[in-house]
């Protein structure tokens, strides 16, 4: 099996293969736009060649509806970040190879906490409170649906996001809580991370696009206080690794 970082020989992986996703510019909203670039960072990372197509409607194109993104590769379609990583490692690349029992553990266990903690927080600010609903969620969803449409798509994905959080026992937090979970788990990536270039040495892992995805998708993304992007701003060398990865992998600075 080939080294992501360096592959040999001929690859398996999918010439064409397509990323779909909702628009950027005025459309998704911050737990997908985190989603999106995790898994456009994993790819990047592997060196697995993609292309980007945007579509109003691509939560119900996927696969796994609701779920985005998803790729096309070759017959296959695939949705989320964990399902796109295992398809990528069944065609013989996967970042966390060199990794032994105990790091791979370690990649699991922060990996479940980024999603635990950081996806349920930003649908929690996304779709549970009050206000920003109402000034930001509601009008970007919408707005690439014609009327009536877009009242029955906005009523029916809150819906569905409310009763996510409810069965996780995240919807009745106050969001002094959700910020204090968000605290916690900065403070422990930090840690892990202390001053190494990336979470396990000098070769970056699904777990570094992961985090990377969620931590500057809340850094950049314009809501109505900056208390989200400045829990996270408070741990310098987690800020300092996503400008690492952006400006490796998309060879710009933003942060």
């Amino acid at each position: 099996m080939p080294d992501l970082q360096t592959p040999s020989g001929e690859s398996d992986w999918p010439k064409n293969t397509v990323l779909y996703q909702p628009y950027e510019t005025e459309q998704i909203l911050l737990p997908d736009n985190s989603k999106c670039l995790s898994v456009k960072t994993f790819l990047k990372m592997a060196g697995l060649e993609f292309i980007v197509e945007a579509r109003e409607n691509a939560e119900y194109m996927s696969p796994h509806r609701g779920k985005v993104p998803f790729i096309k590769a070759g017959l296959f379609l695939v949705a989320d970040f964990e399902p796109i990583v295992n398809f990528a490692q069944s065609k013989g690349y996967s970042l966390s190879k060199h990794l032994d029992e105990t790091q791979k553990w370690d990649l699991r266990v922060y990996m479940a906490l980024v999603n635990n903690v950081l996806l349920n927080a930003e649908i929690y600010v996304t779709w549970n409170h009050e206000l920003t609903y109402k000034e930001l969620t509601k009008p970007r969803y919408s707005s690439v649906y014609p009327f009536p449409l877009n009242h029955w798509a906005i009523y029916y994905k809150r819906r569905e996001m409310l009763s996510h959080l409810d069965v996780l026992d995240w919807k009745k937090k106050s969001l002094d809580e959700v910020f204090k979970e968000v605290e916690k788990i900065c403070q422990s990536l930090s840690t892990f991370l202390g001053d190494k270039s990336y979470f396990f040495n000098e070769k970056p892992t699904e777990l570094d696009a992961l985090v990377f995805g969620h931590l500057f998708s809340i850094i950049t993304t314009p809501l109505l206080n900056n208390r989200f992007a400045a829990t996270v701003r408070a741990y310098d060398n987690l800020v300092q690794l996503c400008v690492r990865i952006e400006t490796e992998f998309y060879q710009s600075r933003i942060l």
